[in-house]
């Protein structure tokens, strides 16, 4: 199956750049991983079987070249996340508590998580995103969530 590269780009371009942000945490970055992604995806001579095939290996692809972005030497200067959160607006105040509190978690636990609520992707699609075993899925989700719980629980606590 080949879907046109325009059309993946109108349905998945913003669910590849809030993965690449994710691993980035940064918008720059995380805008070229986005390009970086479709363009392979346009020189792929394989055909994938899917339409969800499609959608894991962009976020797949996504997810490697977020990697390698932040881990390049020529990784330039950054905006830090504490400058770019007081650049978004979100409804409920909560909403801003809990984006930072998962963009603070480590890059394993933050990639599931935000895979899982905000992709919803199962426990076996992340596995295989991620190529990692269910049961590592499972744990990660579990850790991730009681280090939120954590996170937003000194932060209530600190507000009262």
């Amino acid at each position: 199956m080949r879907q046109p590269v325009e059309i993946l780009i109108k349905k998945y371009k913003n669910n590849i750049y809030a993965i690449a942000f994710n691993v980035c945490k940064n918008s720059e970055d995380a805008e070229d991983v986005v390009q970086d992604t479709f363009i392979q995806y346009m020189s792929l001579k394989k055909e994938l079987e899917t339409e969800e095939h499609i959608r894991a290996w962009l976020i797949r692809v996504a997810i490697n070249k977020a990697k390698n972005k932040i881990t390049s030497f020529f990784r330039r200067n950054t905006l830090p996340l504490e400058d770019y959160m007081e650049t978004l607006t979100f409804e409920p105040e909560e909403a801003s508590d809990l984006f930072a509190a998962v963009m603070a978690l480590p890059q394993k636990y933050r990639i599931t998580i935000h895979l899982f609520y905000y992709e919803d992707y199962s426990v076996n699609e992340i596995a295989d995103i991620e190529k990692i075993s269910v049961s590592n899925v499972k744990t990660r989700l579990s850790r991730g969530r009681k280090l939120l719980k954590e996170k937003l629980k000194e932060a209530w606590e600190y507000d009262e």
